[in-house]
């Protein structure tokens, strides 16, 4: 498995060239399943607009369609602003891609990041993005994988909703106030708690003048170990996931089966 980070600014070429090197290079390490962040073709000053916009049949979702077909791989697409008709809002859309280049699953953010950090870190996705509603697991050979994005690791509620997942994606642009003290804990209580692997595709570094992410993406097994784990830099992570290890883990502590409260 492999996980691209990356420095995304408002530059939709330039994103998109970083992107499909850092693609390329994972599968050329052997990697079956790619997971890039989010916002990884446009990270937008943060109270602005998407200029970008565009649904399915835009370039955004092309170039990662030509990426996963060229190189013959599963491909998460982390995230990209999907205009909604008749709103000004977008959707932050999550969109999986098999070998042969088409969408097999797609997952709007149904938790937007209204916070008030100071020093900078305010955000209000909502007066840009409009909300998702469904939850959504995606069928792979690898499994059955849990589509998510960013804010949303703060909700187990969420993951709970998937069933049984071998695989939960939680790409992100993650705040560096928040990041640096729950970042790897909340991906960890994921992996742990659902007895899954945990590919967490981030952004990282400066942007711009008013943003900046937190970084360090993981890769994460079922007993919430960290397999691999990025700097502060663009970087490609890859790790071996054993399937034969997770059901091993879930035999020697078999939590999801003593589940009472549903």
């Amino acid at each position: 498995m492999g996980v691209v980070q990356l420095c995304s600014t408002d530059d939709l070429e330039a994103n998109l060239e970083a992107a499909r090197v850092a693609v390329a290079e994972a599968a050329g390490l052997g990697c079956a399943f790619v997971a890039i962040p989010e916002n990884f073709a446009y990270l937008r000053r943060e109270g602005t607009r998407f200029p970008c916009a565009q649904g399915f049949d835009g370039a955004i979702v092309g170039a990662v369609r030509d990426w996963a077909r060229s190189h013959g791989i599963w491909l998460l697409g982390g995230s990209f602003p999907e205009s909604v008709p008749g709103e000004e809002r977008v959707y932050n859309t999550s969109f999986l891609v098999n070998p042969d280049g088409e969408v097999v699953s797609r997952y709007r953010k149904i938790h937007l990041f209204d916070v008030q950090l100071g020093d900078g870190g305010n955000f209000t996705e909502s007066k840009s993005i409009a909300p998702g509603q469904d939850v959504e697991v995606a069928e792979t050979p690898f499994g059955r994988v849990g589509l998510s994005v960013c804010y949303d690791v703060r909700f187990p509620e969420l993951y709970r909703a998937m069933g049984d997942v071998r695989f939960l994606c939680v790409p992100a642009a993650f705040a560096p106030q928040t990041g640096k003290d729950h970042w790897e804990v909340l991906l960890r209580a994921r992996a742990i708690e659902n007895q899954c692997f945990v590919l967490a595709p981030a952004q990282c570094g400066r942007h711009g003048p008013h943003r900046a992410s937190h970084g360090r993406s993981l890769i994460i097994d079922p007993w919430g170990v960290v397999l691999a784990q990025a700097g502060d830099r663009p970087a490609v992570l890859t790790a071996e996931c054993d399937l034969e290890e997770l059901e091993a883990v879930r035999e020697r502590l078999p939590a999801l089966q003593h589940r009472r409260l549903v």
